[in-house]
């Protein structure tokens, strides 16, 4: 599945979902609305404790995109909005930017289980 993530900065959520998504097979990329100028360090910690290649994650401009090509657009739940964009799913998630850790690790898990249950 070709796969987009959405968020605003597009710095820990959405670089998460990208790393985990690849790993599990799919064609994903992320994008943001405001980017970051670099990937959150604990998102790119998590995704290596779970041995995901994390080169090549940066973050990316949400108009630099080709939104129409993708099967599936989610949002990580960051109040994201883009009239011109459809959105197919809002995960809701928790920021967990300037958090612990385990505060990433958590919402590492949950982003792997709603791809998981991706049909």
């Amino acid at each position: 599945m070709h796969i987009l993530f959405l968020c605003v900065a597009n710095s820990a959520r959405s670089q998460m979902a990208e790393g985990i998504a690849r790993s599990l097979g799919h064609d994903a990329t992320s994008a943001g609305t405001h980017p970051a100028s670099q990937v959150s360090a604990n998102a790119l910690k998590v995704l290596e404790s779970r041995d995901i290649n994390t080169d090549g994650l940066f973050p990316k401009q949400v108009n630099d995109i080709d939104w129409q090509s993708f099967d599936m657009i989610i949002s990580m739940g960051c109040g994201v909005s883009c009239p011109m964009i459809r959105i197919d799913q809002d995960w809701a998630l928790e920021d967990p930017y300037g958090q612990t850790l385990d505060t990433f690790e958590a919402c590492a898990k949950i982003i792997e289980e709603n791809i998981r249950n991706l049909n």
